[in-house]
Order: structure tokens, then sequence, then C-alpha cells
């Protein structure tokens, strides 16, 4: 699977290399890599590794990561962007995600079709998807589209009178469902308990197959994003990153809607930058427990993105059969490379 495997050929920090040799080791005690395995690595321990690494996640779900996302998997004992390259501490390494390509879902029919069977069960949907995705990963939603939109407002104000006539501003809020609207400005007191509520409910009952699967598939996110797998923040701090992680998904209500115009504008200006890792994991090959802890955050990663584009493509299915519209994302136009 070559979106996550893609790797280096070769190991740059040789002053550090029996640490990647160290990490083989214990990565066979923990029951990945093979000498099969090593024969395809030819020999080089950082390949083997990071294939190692990933042998966990199975062709069904690498093939389902491949169609929707582009990611990258590499060990090393630096990180931070060229030529500003912070060490890690001595005897450790970090296994990182970077994002190379953002997946993407429409969700606007989806979250009218809820609302039809229930007031605010599409907002309710919405929002605890996109808490529970805040936690692991970087998205790009109307969030994102609202503060891009200020940031241009405020840019027209200052400048010289006769150039403002030159600004179009996507009018973001204006282009957001109805029961999206009816929720931006709600006390987090006041409606997380009664989303859960009226999620739980429409779990079962008279609800068609694909929306039980929608609300299932939510719940799994949930849980996943909830386990208390810490990641190295102090070491991506420390490695002087140009820029935040790149959104891992794009979500927006409609075709070509506001928040992809906001996207395709700041996208022109997403690699211009080092961008820090989509997940870090600092750990010594040397403690087995610490290995463990970073192979758990690497598959909890995984695991919620099986969920989410199993989730994407179940509701591209749905609306290609209920909306009579033809869903096709895989554009370079939506993609950050």
């Amino acid at each position: 699977m070559s979106s996550l495997a893609d790797v280096r050929a070769e190991y740059s920090h040789e002053v550090n290399a029996e640490l990647v040799y160290e990490l083989c080791a214990a990565l066979v005690r923990e029951g990945l890599g093979t000498a099969e395995t090593w024969k395809k690595a030819e020999g080089n321990a950082l390949v083997f590794a990071q294939h190692a690494m990933m042998s966990g996640i199975g062709a069904e779900r690498g093939d389902l990561l491949q169609r929707n996302v582009e990611y990258h998997l590499e060990v090393s004992d630096q990180l931070g962007r060229a030529g500003s390259d912070a060490a890690l501490e001595y005897g450790q390494l970090a296994v990182t995600i970077e994002c190379g390509g953002s997946g993407y879902l429409k969700i606007g029919p989806a979250l009218e079709a809820l609302e039809a069977e229930a007031e605010g069960l599409g907002a309710a949907f919405y929002w605890a998807l996109t808490y529970a995705l805040y936690r692991v990963m970087r998205i790009y939603n109307h969030d994102d589209a609202l503060m891009y939109e200020e940031r241009m407002r405020d840019y027209a104000a200052e400048d010289e009178e006769e150039n403002r006539g030159q600004y179009e501003f996507p009018e973001v809020e204006k282009a957001l469902p109805e029961c999206i609207r009816k929720t931006l400005k709600r006390e987090c007191s006041d409606w997380r308990m009664h989303d859960r509520k009226l999620l739980r409910r429409f779990r079962i009952g008279r609800f068609g197959s694909h929306y039980v699967s929608w609300i299932e598939r939510l719940r799994r996110i949930q849980r996943l994003s909830r386990l208390p797998l810490k990641q190295s923040r102090d070491y991506i701090e420390a490695g002087y990153y140009d820029d935040p992680p790149l959104p891992s998904l794009l979500v927006s209500f409609k075709e070509q809607d506001a928040i992809i115009a906001c996207f395709d504008e700041e996208g022109q200006s997403m690699m211009e930058g080092t961008a820090e890792p989509t997940l870090c994991a600092a750990f010594s090959p040397r403690d087995g427990r610490q290995v463990r802890h970073a192979l758990r955050i690497v598959e909890r990663f995984v695991a919620i993105n099986c969920e989410l584009f199993e989730l994407v493509e179940e509701i591209q299915g749905w609306e290609k059969c209920h909306a009579g519209t033809s869903i096709n994302r895989g554009e370079p136009s939506l993609r950050v490379a």
C-alpha cells in the first residue's frame, strides 16, 4: 500500500543507525516484520522498520486509505523543517505520519436526509463528527472558511480605499445549511447532551440501514478519538515548523460551495512552508512499552481514518443512488499537493 508505506531509500543519520536496528528487533518481538519483509527491504533496516510498522494494516484497509487520502509514514531521529532539524533526546526515534493530500467529504445531502428524519439530527451528526476528528487530525471545514473570510475582510479594511472594490468575499455563513447556521452559536453545555441523546435515539428503529451505519461509524470514531494516547507535542514545537499540519479532510456541504472556494484559495499557499506532521510519536526502541505505545498511536490513527473513509464512501454511494449525483473527488484541484 503505497500511500502509507512510501519510505526513503536510505537513512541519512548514521550516528543513530544502531537505533534503527534496535527498532527492527523490537518490531519483530511485537510480531511485526518477518524474514520475507527483510528480503523485500533488501536489507535496509529503515525500510524494514517502516514497512513492518504498517504491516498490520492489511490490504483491504490499505486500499481504502489509498483511494481517499495521501499519507506518508517515516521513522527518523530528527524533526523539523529542512535546515532547522531538532534532534530528539538521546536514544529516541520518532514515527511520523504526514498528509500530502486531503480527503474529501460532501456532507450536505446526508445532513438534509438526517434532518428530514428529525429536526436537529443532521446538525447533531455534523458537530459530533467534527469534534471527534478535531481531537486527532486537522480538518478544513466551515470554521476555516469563516476565518479565511474574516482575514480577507480585515485586509480589505486596511487597504487603500480605491483598492477595496477588488476584493471578493465568499459569504460563508450564507452558504451553510440552515441546520448548521441555527446551531453556530449554541452554548456547549446546552447542546452536547441533547445531541448525544438524539443520535442514540435514531441508532435503531425505522431508520434505513444506511443511516444506522452512518451513526454507528460516527460512534466508533468518537470512541477511538477518546483513547488517551498522547502524541509528542513538545518535539513538534521544537522542530521549527512553518505551518500547522495540512488538512487531512476537506468537508463541504455542496459541490463548489463557499468552503471549497476558500480551500482552493488557501491551498495555493499550503505547500510553501514546512507543515507539522499529522501524527508524531517519539519513543525509545530499547523500551518495549514505549514501542508499543507508539504502535498504538499509529494504529488508532489508522483505525479512525478507516472508519472515516468508510463513512465517506458510504455517503457517496448513498448519494449516487438517492440523489442522482455522481461524486468523484480524486481531482488534483482538491489535493494539497
